[in-house]
């Protein structure tokens, strides 16, 4: 396995911009305002032909552990425990202040390797007042600037020692992870599923509502199958919303949606399929993804018979597009119907990936225009001349037709509704693209 290398030191030093910088990409909110980071975050880091596993983490303060920033410390703790080198960051405009300096102390007794580094050093008075750092006892310290670029030939060369050398490791021929979006509203107790799903701590929970910021991508491995959980910000209508920051977060959870290949969608069942939920749900419906439902915190829950059953209801009729999407209840809590729900996944996954054969499609679209013949149009009916899947993830159908522009939307919806059922694609979006023309693929 690559090195891991965890980035701590206290509030806004630049930690998140020095983690995009290694892994070339904007993965971690950045902000001017201290504690934007709270979870801890992962990714690939590469400087030149070093490569090594990078870990962003909140920024420490010496706070009570019951309170949200001690318990951002404890996330940190675990991420310099399970990391191989620690880089401790500190603004050298501002310099070495009294928290830089406990921290430090705090990292000697680790016995973790540690590399100083003094970021936002890319004016002349910044670097001379380097003097002072000497006195951590980490050696001399690397100056850099995360946002312009600046110094990482000097980190290169005080990493590539520790980086283990060798022959590049051979490439993985295990399937790639199931990647598995949990999205929400605030709330719901995404991150409290996640951790109860890892065995683990993993994310920062706590009763405030919004804590999650970053969308967090965790490895993981259920059954012999390999996933990338990642958790996600809530999701507030947009009217709601109002700081720049959950903006960014909301913005940061919709693009973990366009990557993930199937979603879980996290309602709380003592106030299940409010608008947003709907909204969230409908979101990952047009996006295309494999979709489960999870109903948590479903050990509050009193009447639980009367409670699915209605719940199944009001998903029928607030989400006919999704026909028999999963609905799991879960507590993640107490780990109630976690299975279930991996195991609904699963199933979601293997659906989205679903390719029925063209001349079963035809023979089943002869048999449907013979029950329920296309409408007339200007006098004369529709012809529905071919169908055949030229996609999966999600199943998608290319139809063609005499005149595609006047088929109405209601027989399209029902030939979507049939194929549903036909097929076994129960909740899986199905596109259907409407094509002009003969058969394409038969002989002229």
């Amino acid at each position: 396995m690559p090195l891991s290398i965890v980035i701590i030191g206290r509030p806004n030093v630049g930690k998140s911009t020095l983690f995009n910088r290694l892994v070339g990409k904007k993965l971690a909110l950045v902000d001017d305002r201290p504690g934007v980071t709270r979870d801890r975050r992962e990714g690939e880091g590469r400087i030149a032909d070093l490569e090594f596993r990078v870990i962003d983490t909140a920024g420490l303060e010496d706070e009570a552990p019951e309170t949200l920033a001690g318990r951002m410390r404890a996330q940190t703790e675990r991420a310099l425990d399970e990391a191989d080198l620690a880089l401790l960051l500190f603004d050298a405009r501002a310099g070495l202040t009294e928290t830089d300096r406990h921290f430090a102390r705090w990292l000697h007794k680790s016995g973790k390797p540690v590399v100083l580094v003094a970021n936002k050093a890319e004016t002349s008075a910044a670097l001379a007042d380097l003097d002072d750092a000497y006195r951590m006892g980490f050696g001399e310290p690397v100056p850099i600037s995360a946002q312009h670029g600046e110094g990482f030939a000097e980190l290169y060369e005080r990493l590539a020692p520790l980086v283990a050398e060798g022959e590049p490791p051979a490439e993985d021929e295990s399937p790639k992870p199931l990647q598995l979006a949990i999205i929400g509203r605030p709330n719901v107790g995404k991150s409290t599923l996640v951790n109860r799903l890892l065995g683990e701590d993993r994310l920062l929970t706590g009763p405030e509502p919004g804590i999650t910021r970053d969308s967090i991508a965790v490895e993981w491995r259920w059954r012999d199958r390999d996933f990338r959980l990642v958790d996600t910000a809530g999701m507030r209508r947009r009217a709601r919303i109002e700081e720049p920051l959950e903006r960014l977060a909301v913005a940061d959870a919709l693009r973990t949606v366009r990557y993930a290949e199937t979603v879980i969608v996290v309602l709380d069942s003592l106030q299940p399929f409010e608008r947003q939920d709907l909204t969230i749900a409908n979101l990952a419906a047009e996006e295309g993804r494999a979709i489960v439902v999870a109903a948590n915190k479903w050990d509050a829950v009193p009447d639980k018979g009367v409670a699915l059953n209605r719940l199944r209801d009001r998903m029928t009729a607030s989400l006919p597009q999704l026909d028999g999407v999963p609905l799991v209840p879960v507590s993640g809590l107490t780990g109630f119907g976690l299975d279930a729900l991996m195991a609904a996944a699963c199933e979601a996954d293997t659906v989205w990936n679903k390719r029925v054969p063209t001349p079963v499609l035809n023979r089943w679209l002869a048999a449907i225009q013979e029950h329920h013949p296309p409408p007339v149009a200007a006098g004369r009916r529709l012809k529905l001349r071919y169908i055949t899947q030229v996609n999966t993830r999600p199943p998608t159908f290319a139809l063609f037709s005499s005149r595609p522009g006047e088929l109405p939307e209601s027989y399209r919806r029902y030939l979507v509704n049939s194929l549903r059922k036909d097929f076994d694609l129960p909740g899986t979006p199905i596109r259907m693209m409407l094509r002009k023309g003969q058969n394409p693929y038969a002989r002229t």
